[in-house]
This record gives structure tokens, sequence and C-alpha cells, in this order.
């Protein structure tokens, strides 16, 4: 009796971690359209969800704000700067170039990538210091709080964890 109870389990545990191995692997190949994860998860349609998303975040706090007509002009820098990038090329395209270099060239070409992602961060940085310093010590509150509201901000929403 133990030993067909043993062997029902053992039946079941190894159905359960077959599902589990084909969910996955469905997953990584992008589901039925076979596109792969990062290009469903970051393509095209993504993006736009995503900056309709950003830009209602920043109609959003533009109300909370209730900004004076002197502080537009630094809204206005702000805003540009908070707008979503597009990427320069696809990632499809950007493989292609890669898989024609050789190393050196592969690694100067991310290293160029990773100091124009750089810029842009001093650039977004100054840009918020500068409209920051525009506000009130009661809008500085607001917007604090709303910084505070999307920790995850560039990281998939995810915060990260720091001990």
């Amino acid at each position: 009796m133990k030993s067909m109870l043993t062997k029902r389990v053992l039946l079941v545990a190894l159905l359960a971690g077959g599902g589990v191995l084909a969910a996955s692997a469905y997953a990584m190949n992008g589901g039925p359209e076979g596109k792969p994860g990062c290009e469903m998860r970051h393509g095209p349609a993504m993006q736009e969800k995503m900056a309709e998303r950003h830009d209602k975040r920043l109609v959003e706090l533009k109300d909370k704000l209730k900004l004076t007509p002197a502080q537009m002009a630094a809204w206005q820098t702000f805003s540009e700067v908070e707008k979503p990038r597009q990427p320069a090329q696809d990632r499809e395209a950007m493989l292609e170039a890669y898989a024609k270099m050789n190393t050196p060239q592969r690694l100067d070409a991310m290293l160029e990538q990773s100091q124009v992602r750089h810029a842009q961060k001093v650039a977004r940085a100054e840009a918020v210091k500068s409209f920051y310093a525009q506000l009130t010590p009661e809008q500085q509150a607001v917007f604090d709080a709303q910084a505070k509201s999307n920790p995850g901000h560039g990281h998939h929403g995810k915060a990260r964890q720091q001990s």
C-alpha cells in the first residue's frame, strides 16, 4: 500500500515538474509568436504603452505641483529630459553589427554606448536639480513624495534592495 502511494506521489511530482519545464521553455521562446522574450517585453507596442503611462504620470505631477507661470520654463526643460528615449537602433540590427566586429571593436562600441547613456543621465540629473531649485518647499515635498512612490524608475518597476 505504501509503495503504491509513493509511486503516485512520484508520478504527480514528475508530471508537475514536466509542466513547469514546458511552461518555462514556452516563456523563453516568447510564446505563440515565437519572438524572443526580451523583444516581446520591450518591443514597439510595449514601448508605446510605457510612453503613454509616463506621459500620464508627468501630467499628474504637473497638476499636483500647481506650477506658477515663472516655473513653466524649468518644467518644460525637465519634462523634455524625462521623456522616454527611443533606442537608437533595434536589438537585431545592433547584434548584426556586433557580429561583424572583432572583440576590440565590439568593446569600443559598448563603451561608446555607455558614454552616451552616462551623458544622458548627467543631463537628466542637471535638469531635475534645476527644476527642483525652482520649486517652493511645499512643491519640493510633493515632488519628493512622487519620486518615492516610483522607486523603481529605470529598473522595470523593482526597487533595488540595499543592505
